[in-house]
């Protein structure tokens, strides 16, 4: 499938291209509505829980604490949920394309994690920015990043892919994905640090497989190290059984997808 994938790889670049102009062509504020709806959540909960949250962040001197706790949580969150958002509803909103080019399916999940972290690139230049600024630019400790992107990644369109070829027969999946991640996003430790939550509901939310992500990118940020590595290893063992069951359930429908549609 991979070798497939690269036989339409000028397919696939141009249909990146083509995703990232028009979601901003014809628009007279262009490329700042790539970054609005993400500036816009940081601005609202950093006004609004700023000064509730900041004696949970006990221990850190800068008045920025809390506002980059929050830029990193939501960076994080943001990559998670687009790829996922994108993914499951992939098929569905490409039929018309799948049923005149004879073309790898799985080159359109490609396509939308090429373009989600093109978008996800111009997020992580402002943050990134923002830190020099304000002097608090983890430089060490930063590097490791790059892998927890890639767990990010994994699992977002593990799950994605999953989600999108059973969407192909039962059309509720996707409207219940956009719910299910409202619920989410509230169940991750984002907005509010780990700390505040009570000791039986902080058990049953360490389920949760992106509390230990979007902790991880926290304390990158916020405290200038890198945490214990073995915290990634239970989002990290999910991550790899949801690609195992995107594949299988890609692999055994793929062929009944385009006559679903």
């Amino acid at each position: 499938m991979l070798r497939e994938c690269w036989a339409f790889r000028g397919f696939i670049l141009a249909s990146v291209k083509r995703d990232f102009v028009s979601r901003y062509l014809g628009t007279q504020l262009g490329f700042f509505w790539a970054i609005a709806q993400p500036l816009a959540l940081i601005l609202i909960y950093t006004v609004v829980f700023s000064s509730i949250m900041k004696p949970a962040l006990a221990g850190h001197a800068s008045r920025y604490a809390y506002s980059i706790y929050l830029c990193a949580g939501i960076l994080v969150w943001q990559l998670f949920s687009d790829l996922l958002n994108r993914s499951v509803g992939v098929f569905i909103h490409n039929a018309s394309l799948l049923k005149k080019v004879n073309l790898p399916k799985l080159a359109l999940p490609i396509v939308v994690t090429l373009s989600g972290l093109m978008n996800f690139a111009i997020l992580l230049a402002l943050f990134c920015a923002f830190m020099l600024v304000i002097g608090a630019f983890p430089y060490a400790a930063a590097l490791a990043f790059v892998p927890l992107l890639v767990l990010v990644v994994a699992f977002a369109i593990g799950l994605g892919v999953l989600l999108g070829t059973v969407n192909v027969f039962y059309r509720d999946v996707e409207q219940s994905t956009a719910m299910l991640l409202q619920f989410w996003f509230w169940l991750t430790p984002i907005v509010y640090p780990a700390r505040t939550l009570p000791g039986i509901m902080a058990d049953l939310l360490a389920w949760n497989p992106m509390w230990p992500i979007v902790r991880f990118a926290q304390t990158i940020f916020v405290e200038d190290r890198v945490p214990d590595w073995s915290t990634l290893l239970y989002p990290a063992m999910v991550a790899c059984v949801l690609l195992a069951l995107a594949m299988f359930a890609f692999r055994n429908l793929s062929g009944e997808i385009v006559d679903e549609l």
